[in-house]
Formats: structure tokens, C-alpha cells, sequence
């Protein structure tokens, strides 16, 4: 099983947003800038956990995305699911055709695996990562680098802020 890409930014995508969920819809320019990831890609993502009523749009401005339910509520396997991630470390994907038509001497093995990465991200909700404690810190660093970058688009080359 490997996790690729898409499941990681995924998830580190929605668990941004139930960080950051409020009154107002969150831009995913504003969860791209935070996590380092194309805002293209965001939106291939986004549609697929729209698609999956993971999330609400709003369109226009002030528009952005909401969690359709809360974090509590969406386990990290849903999130994984719902862009068609595999987390099926068998090469037959449970069919037990992995040699010449037959299970394969591992099958059973790698059929385990695959319960338990499955039940383990069943049993996590986005919820109970936002309320880890070092989730909260690195959230909180993100922001603060967040603002501080936005501060600087707009100043004039050279000069210094007073908070500094």
C-alpha cells in the first residue's frame, strides 16, 4: 500500500479546512497557500469531495468551501475514498487472482493489511486530528508564516515592518 499524492494532499487539504472552518467559506487559495499546493490541483480534488457531499461550495465573491458536515463527522478513509485513493496493498485488489488465476501465497497476509489500514483511517475523524495538540501548533505556525507573507506582497522592496 502506498498512500500517493492526491491522498496526502487531500487529507491535509480538508483537515486545513476544518482548522480554519468559520461563519465564512474558506478560498482555496487561501488552503493552497498555507499547504504549498497548486490551486489547480486543489480544485480537481475539491471537486471530487464536492462530488461525494464531503464539502459545500459558495460560489462568488467571499465564496470558497465549507465541511458538509462536521469534522467529527468524516473519517480520514472517506476523505481517501472519495478522490478514488487505493489503499489496497494486494497487487489483485481482493479479487484472488494474484497468480495465474489463484490467491497468491501472501493473499491472506496482504488481505489482513488491508483490513487494518482500512479499519485504522475508518476509526480517525478529521475532528480528532484537529484537536491533536501538535495539529493546533502547526496549524497555528502555518497561519502566522501565512500572514506575514501576505503583509509582504504590497510593501516596497527594502522595507522593514515595525512588528518585527
Amino acid at each position: 500500500m502506498r498512500l500517493t499524492t492526491k491522498g496526502r494532499y487531500a487529507v491535509t487539504a480538508m483537515l486545513d479546512l476544518a482548522i480554519h472552518s468559520t461563519e465564512r467559506p474558506t478560498p482555496l487559495a487561501d488552503i493552497s497557500h498555507r499547504q504549498g499546493i497548486s490551486l489547480s490541483y486543489l480544485e480537481q480534488l475539491f471537486t471530487r469531495l464536492r462530488k461525494q457531499e464531503l464539502v459545500k461550495s459558495t460560489r462568488g465573491p467571499g465564496g470558497g468551501y465549507r465541511l458538509s458536515r462536521s469534522a467529527n463527522e468524516i473519517s480520514v478513509v472517506s476523505v481517501l475514498t472519495a478522490i478514488d485513493e487505493k489503499m489496497d496493498p494486494r497487487r489483485c485488489s481482493g479479487e484472488g487472482d494474484c497468480q495465474e488465476g489463484q490467491e497468491c501465497l501472501t493473499h491472506v497476509l496482504w488481505s489482513d493489511l488491508s483490513d487494518q489500514i482500512y479499519n485504522f483511517l475508518s476509526a480517525i475523524s478529521l475532528g480528532d486530528l484537529v484537536n491533536k495538540r501538535s495539529v493546533q501548533e502547526t496549524a497555528l505556525r502555518q497561519d502566522q508564516i501565512s500572514i506575514q507573507q501576505t503583509r509582504h506582497i504590497g510593501q516596497p522592496v527594502g522595507v522593514e515592518f515595525a512588528e518585527r
